[in-house]
């Protein structure tokens, strides 16, 4: 079995979670209140400043030039992931000195603290498990709204949300990772995959918790 397949398939449950949940519900069918999206898009800024810097500890433990350009690549996600980032905090009014000044929740600081000590004591495709449980079901979630309601992608507000990470650069790019992982694992032993999975596990609970926290609005 590679490790692509062990990851997924040890977090295939988790994934459909995802779908069901109330908060991404909302965006897929065009519900959701947009002060509980407001709510999220902060919290997701301040996420993704220390998701950045998990890249940046990946570049410092890359092994080869190639791999520390790929964890490079990723680095800029801290001034706005994505262009649709900016755009919705445009249209809901959101600035810097407001994110700035938002405490991250608890279920954010907690999941955040758990990648970057993932960064720090361990090694370059212990990073890259941590980081693709994010970046590869936001594109899972994606895809699936689309399945089940094929007008979601042309909703109004959340349509942008939804076409962002359906994009074919954002497949790319997670193609890119796998397989990355996967030429990083070529020579590990059983121990050290399952280690991988358990850290991968580990985020996509982090996720579901994250939906919970935007649904909620838990502090």
């Amino acid at each position: 079995m590679n490790i692509e397949t062990q990851l997924l398939d040890a977090t295939a449950e988790l994934f459909r979670a995802y779908n069901q949940h109330p908060f991404v519900l909302g965006i897929q069918n065009g519900t959701l209140d947009r002060e509980k999206f407001r709510y999220y898009l902060i919290q997701d800024c301040l996420y993704l400043e220390d998701y950045a810097k998990t890249f940046a500890l990946g570049v410092a433990k890359a092994k080869s030039l190639e791999t520390a350009n790929l964890f490079a690549k990723y680095i800029p996600v801290m001034n706005g992931e994505l262009d649709v980032h900016q755009g919705y905090l445009a249209r809901l009014g959101v600035t810097q000195a407001e994110i700035d000044a938002t405490p991250r929740a608890l279920d954010n600081l907690s999941y955040t603290s758990y990648m970057l000590r993932v960064a720090y004591e361990e090694g370059e495709a212990e990073i890259l498990a941590a980081i693709l449980s994010c970046a590869y079901s936001y594109e899972v979630i994606a895809r699936t709204m689309v399945e089940n309601n094929p007008a979601a992608l042309e909703d109004a507000f959340y349509g942008d949300w939804i076409r962002g990470y359906l994009s074919e650069s954002y497949h790319a790019d997670n193609r890119t990772l796998f397989e990355t992982l996967r030429r990083l694992t070529v020579s590990y032993s059983p121990q050290q995959m399952q280690h991988l999975t358990d850290i991968f596990v580990a985020c996509s609970r982090y996720e579901l918790a994250f939906w919970e926290m935007a649904w909620t609005e838990a502090r």
